[in-house]
């Protein structure tokens, strides 16, 4: 199992950064930079980059809206330039609230526009003149000046494919990525449910899978805090998923709380919604399940956070992205080095 980190988006990114070396070599693979309405993730990569020797750098996500399909080909091949090949190009759909609210982007056709996407990025590390007839997508412009003339990238990539994950969640999402990406990250991963929930999907998505993408790398997000009184920091977590489960659409159209549902929460994601809805923040989320955030978590004894690790393992998780929590930098360390330690026994 690689061990990933995400990294917050919101302030101390120098600070965090600097500490990076330390989480090297305590064992970390991977981190992940995420990039929703705050300081765009590149330049923090490009920084990354600059600071960390082996350290993979992942973003985590970029929506897709944001960026032409070719623009977001350009930086992950830049991106993967300027780190000799260390670079994962994370994708997602993101949701109506960034993408009309933040971009004034229509929040349009997601999995036939990821398809394009990936398509057309490939292309372009491939160095081949782009030209792309797709429904969403055209190039050369049809319609335009005249003047348009299909290109291929000017620079030879350090990869012709690099690594692309996709963050999802929705049956048919989580369909295309097992077909098309060389990862899949979902959110608020119950391991016990992922078979249930998303088993049919990605057996179908690999059924149509390419051999040379690989196995499909199955990311999970996970806080991590071991001992016998870390059992409180749970309760951080309540807001997030109220957030999430309530906040993150209107009803009927929020991911989160659909995937709450197929877990088996149907009555308490209503409530939450409802509540949240109507401004009653503290209340939703005081209802967020215990039984879901700490099976969501790594967060506990040793033994049981070993016992989680297996569960995720057995579920088919390759990587586990964890937010480590500790009062200094120096125990936020010794918990990558423990973990470290749990995923390679």
């Amino acid at each position: 199992m690689r061990i990933g980190m995400a990294l917050s988006y919101s302030g101390g990114f120098k600070e965090t950064v600097a500490e990076l070396a330390d989480y090297e070599k305590a064992g970390l693979d991977i981190v992940f930079v995420a990039e929703a309405y705050s300081f765009d993730a590149v330049s923090q990569l490009g920084y990354i980059a600059a600071r960390t020797e082996t350290l993979e750098i992942a973003s985590g996500i970029l929506p897709i809206y944001s960026r032409t399909p070719a623009l977001l080909a350009m930086t992950a091949a830049g991106l993967d330039y300027v780190s000799d090949g260390r670079f994962t190009l994370g994708l997602g759909a993101s949701g109506p609230q960034v993408i009309e609210g933040f971009h004034g982007v229509p929040y349009t056709a997601p999995l036939g526009r990821t398809r394009e996407v990936i398509e057309i990025c490939r292309k372009v590390w491939r160095r081949e003149k782009l030209e792309h007839q797709g429904k969403h997508y055209t190039m050369p412009l049809a319609g335009g000046t005249g003047l348009g003339k299909p290109l291929k990238l000017i620079n030879h990539p350090v990869r012709e494919r690099v690594p692309i994950v996709i963050a999802a969640i929705g049956p048919q999402n989580v369909e295309l990525t097992a077909e098309l990406a060389e990862g899949w990250e979902p959110i608020f991963y119950l391991p016990e449910k992922a078979a249930d929930v998303w088993g049919p999907s990605l057996a179908a998505g690999k059924a149509n899978r390419a051999p040379e993408l690989g196995e499909l790398d199955v990311i999970a997000q996970a806080t991590l805090a071991i001992g016998d009184d870390v059992a409180p920091l749970l309760e951080f977590g309540r807001p997030m998923a109220a957030l999430y489960i309530g906040g993150m659409g209107a009803k009927g159209k929020n991911f989160y709380n659909d995937l709450a549902r197929r877990y088996g929460y149907e009555q308490e994601a209503e409530r939450i919604q409802d509540l949240y809805l109507d401004g009653k923040k503290d209340e939703a989320a005081a209802l967020v399940p215990h039984e879901l955030l700490q099976n969501m978590s790594l967060i506990g004894p040793e033994g049981f956070v070993r016992d989680r690790i297996q569960a995720m393992r057995e579920s088919g998780v390759t990587t586990i992205n964890v937010t480590p929590v500790g009062a200094t930098h120096a125990d936020r360390v010794a918990l990558i080095e423990k973990i470290r330690e749990m995923t390679s026994a």
